[in-house]
């Protein structure tokens, strides 16, 4: 597929240098864009994209505004996206902004990378608790809670922290990262916010046989098996999928948020599924909801939303979120197009309003996280992140 980028100018303007988002959209489509003078656009509006013969207004291509943050009386800034709302059996409930272009859902997917270590036997094998599948589904703070549990399963595995493959950072808690400053104490692998779910692909090798050295290479078992699942939950051909290596070193794989929510939907409604990966996905999806700590951090957000709501949430990096609604069994998934957390934790509170997850009047946990204030140096509030009307009210 080809495409062709326009602008309408009043004098010709040399190719490349048009406005930043004809380049963002240039790149996330893989083409080129060239500007034309008035006398070779009359037909446009101010820019185009031509596709196959059929000429869009670039509005078709540019995600909505699904996030705005005011101060005072005006919006300072504005955060686009997309999103979709998908039940079990694949159909779209309701969506925003483009939701078939590929994303990488980055830690969002972990509930689903998580359920081969359930299907392989691995899980039984080693008498994996639930508080542990929680940790392999986490994105965790690196709190003692979390640390002390991942160090416990390794050593049940007879395997230490360097057989983690994941890198060393610093708590994402603070007053963890804090604690371990001031005693003098270096971050290990285990600190990782990835730290359970390698801990648990650890565990699957182990259990398939295979080297646990590797076991993050795109050829290892452990990562071939994690690709099949995503492929038959979310529905998707991966065959050619755009790929990458994730922050903790796995193998990333693009899908649309579409395939996403689709896979989200098969956990929140494993009917269909064949029967040892339905109680697979049930296994997960239980473990998440009892131990929302354990998946985040003290005072999270996808703690907060999981203790006050029947979802299962998950964020992920660079501005995504999936959602598991088992009382509707339908699933979610949020990209904000340029990644900022804080439009995606709203966003995603938005959707769960929209969804029925949450209703009005909220308590005061969750109204805290419906619309977080904007405050200035002397903590006073001074504006409001607010999602727009359209995302969460149908």
């Amino acid at each position: 597929m080809r495409l062709v980028l326009a602008i309408r100018s009043s004098r010709p303007i040399p190719s490349g240098c048009g406005p930043s988002n004809l380049d963002n959209i240039a790149r996330i489509y893989r083409t080129s864009y060239r500007c034309l003078d008035t006398s070779q656009s009359d037909r446009l509006s101010r820019g185009a994209i031509t596709q196959n013969g059929r000429t869009h207004s670039l509005s078709e291509f540019i995600n909505p505004v699904l996030v705005e943050v005011s101060r005072g009386t005006l919006v300072e800034s504005v955060h686009r996206g997309a999103a979709a709302i998908v039940d079990h059996g694949g159909g779209l409930v309701a969506a925003w902004g483009d939701v078939e272009r590929s994303v990488f859902a980055r830690s969002a997917l972990k509930p689903l990378q998580a359920l081969p270590l359930i299907e392989s036997g691995a899980a039984d094998a080693f008498a994996v608790s639930d508080d542990e599948i929680a940790l392999a589904c986490a994105s965790h703070g690196g709190e003692p809670m979390h640390v002390d549990r991942v160090r416990g399963w390794l050593k049940r595995l007879g395997l230490g922290e360097s057989d983690l493959e994941c890198g060393a950072h610093m708590p994402t808690h603070g007053p963890t990262a804090n604690a371990m400053i001031r005693s003098d104490h270096e971050a290990s692998a285990v600190h990782n916010n990835c730290s359970g779910k390698h801990a648990g692909m650890l565990a699957t090798a182990l259990y398939l046989r295979q080297p646990t050295a590797g076991y993050i290479r795109r050829q290892h078992a452990v990562q071939r098996g994690v690709r099949e699942t995503l492929s038959a939950l979310c529905e998707t051909d991966l065959s050619d999928a755009p790929d990458g290596t994730d922050g903790c070193g796995i193998p990333v794989i693009g899908m649309s948020l579409h395939a996403t929510a689709q896979g989200m939907a098969h956990l929140a409604n494993p009917a269909g599924l064949p029967r040892q990966r339905a109680a697979a996905a049930a296994r997960v999806v239980r473990a998440m909801r009892r131990y929302p700590e354990l998946v985040a951090g003290t005072d999270r957000f996808c703690t907060v939303m999981m203790r006050h709501t029947e979802a299962a949430v998950k964020t992920g990096a660079e501005g995504v979120y999936t959602a598991v609604l088992p009382n509707q069994g339908w699933g979610i998934a949020l990209k904000i197009d340029d990644g900022a957390a804080r439009a995606a934790e709203v966003a995603m509170a938005a959707l769960l309003e929209f969804a029925g997850i949450v209703t009005k009047p909220y308590d005061t946990a969750l109204a805290e996280r419906m619309e977080p204030p904007v405050t200035n140096v002397a903590n006073r509030i001074v504006g409001a992140v607010r999602a727009v009307p359209e995302l969460r009210h149908r």
